[in-house]
């Protein structure tokens, strides 16, 4: 069968003209495949056919032994990645080549919601498309400047309205990040703090503590290169932390109480309005980002000892990002559940993995609702890359990007959260360079790791970062990417869409057979999803039968 599936595969890479991936495994060390060696293959082989396929058995009205073409169209499981350049890529030609791959190789897409470049003035969140969102105002910033557009405030941030109705038109999954998230960089509005705390409670607290919270801007540079950004971050968060180590959560709350009661009143104002908006549009969200360093920071000093969590004695929570809603992770869930529709997934995104399963324990324990735990991993650095290619694993790598270690990690999140489905929310493999080896070094990593992560029980999706090359955030490689700035394939391109697309789809032939009382079946195993059964009748009629393998 597998002799058979491959013959498929090729004809199928043929038809589309998709590259064949031919993996070079010399370009990795033999101590490397020491650790990715044939028996931990194996294991993965085995998990896969355990948990992403399912076996079908058919009725069909066709005498026994009639040939029955099975064709799987679409995956249960989803392949996803974030759509942040849409029609942002300069010229016409690459935004059509991005668009394509909605709907073809991923089919989940995560819709940027980020509040900083969304509602960049209060009472005025810009979900619908301006003739700044447009392909048209790329295109032209592109012609006059080819590095300037990246340095906009809403680069990678388009209006959520066209990209949601794009997915529709595509059939994709999609999927919202975030709602909450502390980071006054990437999320927060400036506003927030410079227009709704008072002046005098501004200068109440910098006389009591001798701290002044710097002015902060949206407009500040958005770029790829420009770090301004973070520097401004940086200043921000040490002037908070200052301000911690003299105060209380309860004194700080008492000397700014409008601004206590804004920030509540508008976390819960962006997610009513968004509910309200995409309720039901968008099939997931990210409901809070990032917030396990918070708790094990010591933010989960704020649940009241021995009480429930709703019931909160603390004003605030002291973020290592500035100071956030008290208990911020638990209600923002606890909002998220009250204004989204019902069959909404609401999931909890984290890359501290270290600290996740203690928080999503805790959590739990104080009765969130939660329905997916998001899990990131990131190669950002060239030499990382370089290193496991080598055989030379760190021991955060270890975990990472060893058979061994990523089913740890998965099992300890699966684990805490009693067998949640796990959503691999971020997923960034850098190539050590440009070369074609080492190219091959990012398909083969980023190959091993899908086939690990895909073949974990609770896994129910993988969404890979940034596709395009030089497109990421300040601070992310800028050949991370699986096609390059122009839209050229990369290598890992090729590895991922024979995956998606050829190992793991199921086409097959398979005979109609009798059963009892004279039903005729069609039998067959194959990966879950949607398939299109097709077959022809004795005076030559094509007939058709979806199926749904669940």
């Amino acid at each position: 069968m597998r002799d058979a599936t491959i013959t498929l595969c090729l004809l199928s890479a043929v038809l589309t003209a998709r590259g064949e991936f031919v993996m070079d495994r010399s370009v990795m060390s033999e101590k490397y495949w020491a650790v990715w060696n044939d028996e931990a293959q194996a294991r993965i082989d085995a998990d896969i056919e355990k948990y992403r396929k399912a076996d079908a058995v058919v009725e069909l009205e066709a005498p026994a032994g009639t040939v029955v073409k099975v064709e799987q169209l679409s995956h249960a499981f989803f392949f996803g990645a974030h759509i942040f350049n849409f029609n942002q890529l300069g010229k016409t030609e690459w935004n059509e080549r991005y668009k394509e791959l909605y709907g073809t190789l991923f089919n989940s897409a995560t819709v940027a919601f980020y509040w900083r470049t969304l509602e960049r003035y209060p009472y005025a969140p810009r979900f619908a498309e301006a003739y700044e969102d447009t392909e048209e105002y790329w295109n032209r910033e592109y012609a006059r400047d080819p590095v300037g557009p990246m340095h906009k405030a809403h680069w990678r941030r388009p209006a959520p309205d066209p990209v949601v109705g794009f997915c529709k038109t595509r059939g994709v999954r999609i999927h919202g990040h975030p709602l909450v998230w502390g980071n006054n960089a990437w999320h927060t509005p400036t506003w927030l703090w410079e227009d709704f705390c008072p002046a005098d409670e501004k200068f109440a607290l910098e006389q009591a503590t001798g701290v002044k919270v710097p002015t902060r801007d949206w407009r500040l540079p958005m770029g790829v290169k420009d770090m301004a950004r973070d520097r401004n971050e940086r200043v921000w968060a040490d002037a908070w932390s200052a301000i911690y180590a003299k105060l209380s959560e309860a004194e700080i709350a008492a000397l700014v109480p409008s601004f206590v009661k804004a920030q509540n009143l508008f976390y819960e104002k962006r997610i009513r309005e968004i509910a309200e908006r995409y309720g039901s549009r968008v099939d997931s969200w990210d409901v809070v980002n990032e917030s396990a360093t918070d708790w094990a920071n010591g933010a989960r000093r704020t649940w009241p000892a021995g009480e429930s969590a709703a019931v909160n004695t603390l004003p605030l929570t002291k973020s290592h990002y500035g100071v956030m809603p008290a208990n911020y992770a638990y209600n923002g869930l606890v909002l998220a559940r009250k204004h989204m529709k019902p069959d909404a997934w609401l999931n909890l995104n984290e890359y501290n993995m270290s600290a996740f399963p203690g928080q999503i324990k805790d959590l739990q324990a104080h009765g969130a609702d939660f329905d997916v735990v998001g899990s990131q991993m990131h190669l950002f650095n060239p030499k990382e890359s370089a290193s496991i290619a080598r055989g030379e694993f760190s021991d955060e790598a270890r975990d990472k990007v060893t058979p061994e270690g990523i089913a740890m990690t998965m099992a300890e999140v699966a684990a805490a959260s009693g067998g949640k489905p796990i959503h691999l929310s971020e997923i960034t493999i850098t190539a050590p360079d440009m070369t074609p080896q080492g190219q091959m070094v990012q398909a083969i990593i980023m190959r091993n790791c899908y086939r690990a992560w895909f073949a974990v029980r609770e896994m129910n999706g993988i969404t890979w970062w940034n596709v395009v090359d030089n497109c990421g955030a300040p601070g992310e490689p800028s050949i991370s990417g699986l096609f390059t700035r122009d839209m050229k394939p990369k290598t890992a391109y090729y590895a991922m869409d024979d995956l998606i697309n050829c190992e793991w789809k199921t086409h097959l032939e398979v005979k109609a057979k009798g059963e009892e009382e004279g039903r005729q079946v069609v039998a067959f195993r194959g990966f879950r999803g949607t398939y299109r059964l097709t077959w022809t009748d004795a005076a030559g009629a094509t007939h058709t039968k979806l199926v749904d393998l669940k």
